[in-house]
């Protein structure tokens, strides 16, 4: 996307009474939705004394330390460095924008609850969608940022779950 279209549809979200304040919060609740559901079927295999939740647990904690390294040898600038504006979401991070860990992370927690309940983790796979699409609008990530994050968390399932 180019600084143009950032500004406008950030101006756009800015303009609406509470486009701002609900975009923050829509991005939040996903973000933490997301952690209460797979933290609450990690505790359920705990008390079944399921023998799935090993890889319920390794694969995506092993696959978000390798996506943190990568990202920070990368260290790809976010939008709002390259562009020079301010992000609807409180942001300074500088650089480690590619991929999105907050997609990723979503996308591969939701991998990991697909392997147990798989509605659930389409559920939450449309969240990732639409806390990508949140990441994006707001100017802390570009598309490709966000489409990499998805597609790595995607990979990371089929190589964990589905060997």
């Amino acid at each position: 996307m180019t600084k143009e279209q950032y500004v406008l549809i950030m101006d756009f979200i800015r303009s609406l009474k509470y486009g701002v304040k609900t975009v923050y919060i829509a991005g939040k609740v996903l973000t933490y939705l997301t952690a209460v559901m797979y933290i609450s079927v990690i505790i359920q295999l705990i008390f079944l004394e399921d023998t799935r939740l090993i890889r319920v647990i390794i694969i995506p904690a092993a696959s978000f330390i390798l996506l943190t390294v990568f990202r920070a040898k990368y260290n790809a600038k976010r939008p709002y460095e390259k562009y020079g504006f301010n992000p609807l979401i409180p942001k300074e991070t500088q650089g480690k924008s590619f991929p999105s860990r907050h997609v990723f992370s979503v996308f591969v927690c939701a991998g990991a609850v697909s392997f147990i309940y798989p509605l659930l983790g389409i559920i939450m796979y449309i969240m990732g969608l639409f806390l990508a699409i949140i990441r994006v609008i707001s100017g802390v990530h570009f598309p490709k940022d966000v489409i990499a994050g998805a597609i790595v968390g995607i990979l990371c399932n089929i190589a964990g779950f589905l060997t």
